[in-house]
């Protein structure tokens, strides 16, 4: 359902994705299955895990006086991820326009969407090996009028809300459900339909 969100609050949000070796410097350790190059997303993280990355960075950048006591990392809300992700622009399927490629994300190409032009169908052909398909690393795709790259495929996102519903009505600074069993993910993966982007 379509609705009007708006956001009262500025906010910073990193222009990529936390990559494997970020996330070793600050937790000491890489869960991810694709590993071998560090600029490759962080991936197999719980919520949990994205969260205590965040408190991690956040007391280490307060040592190391980069940021204020005031100023803390967080996961952005399911609002904030969708305004960052869109690039600026409304009224389009994705930041670029209204069709993909896999010139524009690492995703699955399916012609069960019309809105999918991709040449190539199935897993992105640079980033699959043996029918398996992986993660690219950060920043390989266009970036959007933000300067966020990846926010469409490569790897699910963590944002900080439940899954929940909003409604069709307008909202300002929604925080999503109270409680709930899920927390929201958004921009798909490298193995989601375009679909599910």
């Amino acid at each position: 359902v379509q609705h009007t969100v708006t956001l009262t609050q500025g906010f910073w949000i990193s222009d990529h994705e936390v990559t494997q070796g970020e996330f070793q410097a600050v937790m000491g350790n890489n869960p991810s299955l694709f590993t071998g190059d560090p600029n490759r997303p962080v991936e197999r993280v719980s919520w949990y895990d994205a969260g205590f990355y965040c408190q991690k960075l956040t007391e280490r950048e307060r040592s190391a006086r980069r940021i204020t006591e005031q100023q803390a990392y967080r996961l952005p809300t399911e609002a904030e991820w969708e305004y960052a992700a869109r690039g600026g622009v409304s009224g389009q399927r994705f930041p670029w326009g209204d069709t993909i490629t896999h010139v524009q994300a690492n995703y699955s190409s399916s012609a069960s969407q019309a809105y999918d032009v991709s040449t190539t169908r199935g897993y992105h052909p640079t980033y699959a090996t043996g029918g398996e398909p992986y993660t690219s690393p950060v920043g390989g795709f266009a970036a959007n009028g933000y300067g966020l790259s990846d926010m469409v495929g490569n790897v699910w996102e963590w944002t900080w809300d439940w899954y929940g519903n909003y409604g069709s009505g307008a909202v300002t600074d929604p925080r999503g459900a109270t409680s709930g069993a899920y927390r929201v993910t958004r921009g798909g993966s490298y193995g989601a339909l375009a679909s599910g982007l």
